[in-house]
């Protein structure tokens, strides 16, 4: 006869997401368009890499396994700007660099993000020179910076994350709103 001292038990705090708003039924359930067109989006990002330097190496460490990028959608990267959707630019940017990620960002198919990873990308870092763009956010519109030098993958998870709510919770229309066109107007792109 085997006694277990230690019976095996279950987590009991487990908690249930509620559904989403819309109509249910027996057997069927209707919502917004915008709401099923944004989860799709939120779980399929395809990330294009814009790496110059150190915080390109961070991002090769979050793509690995021990943190492994790809448990939230962002497995297929590409280095094409015509299949990308997510424009990562982390590192440095000189200014005669600036005209090419700005091609870059045009290239892209709406609708698009973009992320600031690091200090370089956000603000210009610790090159405080002539030569140096003081953060992308003068060429492009910048969705989500992510702070560090270089930041650690915890981070740049952290930034995908918000990347995740903000297209979730993104309007259809609103790429063709006005306000996002004159936005675009701002930095030169038509």
């Amino acid at each position: 006869m085997i006694h277990n001292k230690r019976p095996v038990t279950h987590n009991t705090n487990v908690k249930i997401v509620e559904s989403p708003g819309g109509y249910e039924g027996e057997g069927f359930m209707t919502m917004q368009l915008s709401k099923v067109v944004g989860l799709a989006r939120k779980n399929s990002i395809w990330p294009l890499p814009f790496a110059t330097s150190c915080c390109g190496i961070e991002f090769m460490a979050t793509m690995a396994s021990t943190y492994d990028l790809a448990r939230f959608g962002s497995e297929r990267l590409a280095f094409t700007p015509r299949q990308c959707d997510l424009l990562m630019v982390m590192g440095t940017i000189s200014k005669k660099m600036a005209p090419v990620l700005k091609q870059v960002y045009i290239q892209m198919a709406e609708p698009r993000w973009v992320m600031a990873v690091g200090a370089c990308a956000s603000s210009g870092g610790i090159f405080d020179t002539y030569s140096v763009l003081q953060g992308i956010d003068e060429v492009i519109p910048v969705d989500v910076y992510v702070p560090g030098c270089p930041p650690r993958p915890e981070g740049i998870i952290n930034g995908i994350l918000r990347i995740q709510e903000l297209v979730e919770s993104e309007s259809v229309r609103r790429r063709s709103s006005p306000e996002y066109q004159e936005l675009l107007a701002s930095y030169g792109i038509k």
